[in-house]
């Protein structure tokens, strides 16, 4: 049992960067794939980036790779997202999630396998 707790967001002119953190109450190192999701009313929940146990494999989404980096700090339970260069089509909900004892495989990116998700956090890019 963990709970993920998520901070970081908030309103940037496009071009700019934000730090999404994400802090576990469990042992991530039980937890296989921690991940990064988002969600807008345009748009269904897509997996944005992910990282396994000890970083050994990393997934990005086409639309972010090059942008956005995923990190981890193992010794105080957390995950990060940096996000560079924004676009008004960054704009949503931004959900830390966790797929218990997974790979980040090439389904990485399934919401049905994500076993626990955080609160979210709003990212705004507008001008």
């Amino acid at each position: 049992q963990i709970h993920l707790v998520e901070s970081g967001g908030g309103s940037v002119q496009p071009g700019g960067s934000l730090r999404l953190s994400c802090v576990a109450s469990g042992n991530i190192a039980n937890l296989s794939c921690m991940s990064w999701f988002r969600q807008s009313p345009e748009k269904e929940r897509e997996g944005v980036a992910g990282i396994n146990f000890r970083g050994s494999t990393i997934k990005y989404a086409d639309s972010v790779r090059g942008r956005f980096t995923i990190s981890q700090d193992y010794a105080k339970n957390m995950v990060f997202l940096q996000m560079n260069s924004l676009k008004p089509d960054d704009t949503a909900m931004y959900y830390c999630a966790v797929a218990f004892g997974r790979s980040c495989g090439d389904d990485w990116n399934e919401p049905a396998l994500v076993n626990w998700w955080g609160q979210g956090t709003q990212v705004t890019v507008s001008s």
